[in-house]
């Protein structure tokens, strides 16, 4: 589906359904250097049980034309300018990673606008490490490489994908390798300047989920509980043996927790 954001194409997975903006609908938001392709099983399983879903490729990402968004603020305002583009009245919203950072502080911004939210490989502080800034906006492999080294947990490494044949971290590089150098630069520093994420917790009114991994090395989920005690009546839950990308490592208990919540 093709959306106009601020003079702007904007491109988004409906997981084969028709988008109606009057349903329920489901935003799904992507992490650094990825696009919509991330959320490939819950899109499509949101979409055939009653879920009106919009898998978004955030400004630079995907199918989406640049420039990507320089800050968290940013891309959360434009979150709401999305939702006014889809028609919706309100929606919930799930965001991974960088992803999850835009969700909160969106919820936090346009309260009426969110009716549920769903936050995943999520700290109140995104440290990234001047090298892999540097690495991304180079263009050099290393940066995929250190994502997806630190993003996906021991059991991913070593294979473990549910289609025999696939190799999960493989998936990754490439999906993180082809993205704009200029864009994947633009979201690290942007994850690593945010400093907001306590204050938006604490405005946010509507049900709230953390999905967590238990071995979750870029977001670990010891330093998630600020995050989760901020906001009135959040749940967390921990996927054990799960890594950063558990859409991917976990798809099927991460598409279990988001029904739930979504």
């Amino acid at each position: 589906m093709d959306l106009v954001v601020d003079g702007r194409p904007v491109f988004a997975a409906t997981g084969g359904r028709p988008f109606d903006p009057d349903g329920a609908a489901v935003v799904l938001l992507h992490g650094a250097g990825m696009d919509h392709t991330a959320w490939g099983l819950q899109t499509r399983w949101l979409a055939h049980h009653g879920r009106r879903v919009l898998a978004v490729d955030l400004p630079g990402h995907g199918r989406s034309p640049g420039p990507a968004l320089p800050t968290i603020p940013d891309l959360a305002h434009w979150v709401v300018r999305l939702i006014d583009a889809a028609g919706a009245r309100q929606v919930a919203l799930a965001g991974h990673s960088m992803g999850a950072l835009a969700a909160l502080a969106a919820a936090a911004a346009a309260p009426d606008r969110v009716r549920a939210l769903a936050l995943l490989g999520v700290t109140p502080e995104m440290p990234v490490h001047p090298e892999l800034i540097a690495a991304a906006a180079a263009g050099e492999p290393l940066a995929a490489a250190l994502m997806c080294a630190w993003g996906y947990g021991a059991r991913a490494q070593l294979g473990g994908h549910r289609a025999p044949g696939l190799w999960m971290v493989g998936g990754g590089l490439r999906l993180i390798g082809e993205a704009d150098p200029a864009a994947l630069a633009t979201d690290l520093r942007a994850c690593a300047a945010y400093d907001g994420a306590l204050a938006a917790a604490a405005a946010v009114r509507c049900p709230t989920l953390l999905l967590l991994g238990a071995d979750d090395r870029m977001t670990p989920a010891g330093r998630a509980k600020p995050l989760a005690a901020a906001i009135a009546g959040a749940r967390t839950t921990v996927l054990p043996g799960c890594g950063h990308m558990m859409m991917i490592e976990r798809p099927d208990e991460t598409l279990a927790a988001l029904a739930e919540i979504l």
